[in-house]
């Protein structure tokens, strides 16, 4: 049984082009299915996490990341009494929008945009292929899907205001997002906060001494040292990652079913017209994870280590959007032809925001030998 404020599949305000009912599965785990057969979902296998494939084959992407992120969602939504379809539909195509390179290259990406006054945003970007890019039914472009995921996919990390984006009116931008969107981008905090240490050390960027740094991680290594002093170091790490990682898993959920019960909130409308989004961390854990993250940019994302990267990114990308925008007629067809209705800087980002790793590569290195790019 979902909760009162949860939710309901049969209270769906439904897709955008109506289609008969499917005879075993609800229109959540039908955008779940969809989302999942999606060529912009598989693309996610070879785009960057934090480290690229040329730095190691053994770190997260943004595949695995967004399996993760699927596998915390569901159990704290089940937990929560909340609806676990539409939350792992959510959970599935939160990254679906992000470009090559990770956030060197939605940087770069957005840089070179705004030269042309607009801008690169991967939720909008996100709902621009689920909406139109993907071309799999003969009854309309796109996927089709629900109003709730759509919803989801703008609001879940972001509230925009329908003064800035009129083309979002529908998504009831004066309104909380249902507590299924809520959870995502805090699951995805967990899920990156605890990956990223985990990755971070295993390239040796990181290590457990500096680590120590931080409050969290300091005081469960402390027990686990206390507990195991004679297991290796190596799994000392992995017993205070699991800990940290059940931390922020646990508060999330009793937080969260604390706030619903101070908030009087019993329906879907009633969350919606709170004034501030219900899920949340508790204060304490919350600077905890704070504490976290500001460790992980010091020390991590922008380590010197991971800088030649982040150069590389921006420069592959930065080149090939220069150089789509002097020779469109390098741009496969079908996105030749989108500049009829979109201006040229938009075309050219969507192009480039849709390739992996290895195709912005490949096109880059074509393009410094005078070939022609390959279409994708």
């Amino acid at each position: 049984m979902l909760a009162g404020y949860a939710v309901m599949v049969e209270n769906s305000r439904g897709r955008r082009i109506a289609e008969p009912r499917h005879a075993y599965r609800n229109d959540f785990q039908r955008d779940r299915d969809r989302v999942l057969h999606a060529r912009a979902f598989r693309r996610l296998e070879n785009k960057t996490q934090v480290f690229t494939g040329r730095y190691s084959d053994h770190f997260r992407n943004r595949l695995t990341h967004t399996i993760e992120v699927q596998q915390i969602s569901r159990t704290i939504a089940a937990a929560l009494d909340l609806n676990v379809d539409l939350t792992e539909a959510l959970a599935l195509v939160h990254d679906i929008g992000h470009p090559p390179f990770g956030h060197a290259g939605e940087k770069a990406l957005d840089t070179a945009m705004r030269k042309h006054g607009e801008y690169f945003d991967h939720n909008l970007h996100a709902l621009r292929i689920v909406e139109d890019f993907e071309l799999r039914y003969i009854a309309f472009r796109g996927l089709n899907l629900t109003f709730e995921v759509r919803e989801g996919i703008i609001k879940h990390s972001h509230d925009y205001t329908q003064a800035e984006h009129p083309e979002l009116a529908e998504y009831l931008l004066d309104q909380r997002p249902p507590l299924e969107a809520q959870l995502i981008d805090l699951t995805d905090e967990i899920a990156y906060t605890t990956a990223d240490m985990d990755d971070g050390f295993e390239s040796r960027i990181l290590d457990i001494e500096p680590l120590r740094k931080i409050a969290i991680f300091e005081r469960f290594y402390r027990d686990v040292e206390a507990q195991h002093p004679t297991a290796r170091r190596k799994l000392k790490f992995n017993e205070t990652l699991k800990r940290i990682f059940d931390r922020l898993v646990t508060d999330l959920i009793e937080n969260t079913r604390q706030r619903i019960a101070d908030s009087g909130v019993r329906s879907l409308e009633e969350v919606r017209k709170f004034p501030e989004r219900i899920a949340a961390f508790s204060p304490e854990v919350d600077a905890e994870r704070a504490e976290a993250k500001a460790f992980l940019y010091k020390n991590l994302y922008f380590s010197e280590a991971l800088q030649a990267e982040k150069v590389d990114a921006e420069l592959i990308v930065g080149g090939l959007f220069g150089h789509f925008m002097t020779h469109p007629e390098s741009l496969p067809s079908s996105y030749q032809d989108k500049e009829k209705v979109d201006s040229r800087a938009r075309v050219v980002c969507d192009y480039i925001a849709g390739m992996t790793d290895n195709f912005i590569q490949r096109n880059y290195e074509r393009l410094l030998s005078d070939e022609a790019p390959a279409e994708e």
